[in-house]
């Protein structure tokens, strides 16, 4: 009775030893194909620095179709009018890539900044997001922080002929005039 129980009890070890070295093992890295079509990005945010009020971003998100099935983007959804989207209409196919194109318009706005698309598409795991984030600074702030003001003569003397004399002074992309009456 002990060698049968022994004997099943081998059998079973090396039954399982064997299986578990025929299993294929998966790279960390490899990624299974998605049936249907699925969305993936190069980047997912688009950091655009200190600019001044005003200025317009544009920037580029490439990705790629990954899945199985055709991928076609509906709609892409913004969070904020100053932000237009521009984007791949044609379906992009198995293993092609495709582009969403944003433009942000920093007129009125202050501050930091975080502007969400979100990509609807028949993509198998549903909607993606991408954004533009970074600092928009005060035009008037921005500009005398940016200029460093050359030195302007102070003589304003008038000449002996005239009873007012005139100035003009340029300071970074600004002319300031400057009238002096002769005492």
């Amino acid at each position: 009775m002990k060698k049968v129980l022994l004997l099943a009890l081998s059998l079973s070890v090396t039954g399982f030893a064997a299986q578990a070295q025929t299993a294929a093992v998966k790279p960390a890295n490899a990624q299974a194909k998605v049936a249907g079509p699925q969305i993936q990005f190069e980047e997912m945010k688009f950091d655009f620095g200190s600019i001044k009020q005003g200025d317009i971003v544009e920037h580029t998100f490439k990705f790629k179709n990954t899945g199985t099935q055709p991928l076609v983007i509906s709609n892409i959804g913004v969070s904020c009018g100053c932000t237009t989207p521009d984007w791949t209409r044609e379906p992009v196919m198995p293993g092609k890539s495709g582009i969403i194109t944003a433009k942000f318009n920093s007129a009125g706005k202050i501050g930091m900044q975080n502007k969400v698309l979100t990509i609807e598409s028949n993509s198998a795991s549903g909607n993606a997001m991408v954004s533009l984030v970074g600092d928009v600074k005060d035009a008037a702030t921005a500009d005398a922080s940016m200029m460093t003001a050359p030195k302007a003569s102070s003589d304003v003397s008038a000449p002996a002929d005239t009873k007012d004399a005139k100035q003009k002074v340029k300071i970074g992309d600004s002319k300031i005039k400057a009238k002096k009456k002769a005492s």
